[in-house]
């Protein structure tokens, strides 16, 4: 297929529509897909940075770029959806992130430590201890060694905003078990991270 027609009959210029075309190799497609999802990468960077010192020296732009720069590489993903795009995109962005704090403290986990303060109800309170950025990283992967999804749907929902339905699309579950893996992981990370010092 070398180009999806909309409903009027003309080049359907959805994200998904263009996901799909860059997945068969049409390159061409960038041009029209870069502004559509580029102040959404924007917008999930916005939402691991908020966790960062003021000071960091990777700045939102640059972890959208160096993401996206990523992603078009990888050939091998056939992009299902919007979500699925912006799924692995936040999956990438953690994992970076979390590359660019172990490259700078050199895993001295007794230095200077990457603080953040957590919201949304999902761990401790503001004005409670921040806990660093590594301490969250490795919390997660604890529970998604525990329960995969659980783990999975925390970082789609509390760092990829993705909804609960995105969410059960991605994961293909219902919206229902969506909510509940968050009720479950959220107080789970709640008592993990109480542990840390």
């Amino acid at each position: 297929m070398s180009g999806t027609s909309s409903a009027a009959g003309g080049p359907d210029n959805s994200i998904t529509a263009l996901l799909a075309q860059l997945s068969e190799g049409n390159r061409e497609v960038e041009a029209r897909l870069i502004p559509q999802i580029y102040e959404e990468l924007r917008r999930v960077a916005g939402r691991y940075m908020r966790f960062e010192r003021v000071n960091h020296t990777l700045q939102p732009t640059a972890l959208v770029n160096e993401a996206y720069a990523r992603l078009i590489q990888e050939s091998h993903i056939h992009w299902k959806s919007r979500a699925h795009f912006f799924a692995t995109a936040s999956q990438l962005m953690r994992h970076i992130l979390v590359d660019h704090a172990r490259a700078r403290h050199a895993g001295k986990r007794g230095g200077v430590q990457h603080q953040v303060t957590l919201v949304e109800d999902i761990l401790p309170a503001p004005g409670q201890s921040p806990i660093d950025v590594l301490a969250l990283h490795e919390a997660l992967e604890r529970l998604t060694e525990l329960d995969p999804r659980q783990g999975r749907v925390v970082e789609l929902h509390f760092f990829g905003g993705l909804s609960f339905e995105e969410i059960a699309s991605v994961l293909e579950v219902s919206e229902r078990t969506v909510k509940r893996d968050w009720r479950m992981a959220r107080a789970w990370l709640k008592l993990e991270l109480s542990k840390e010092p």
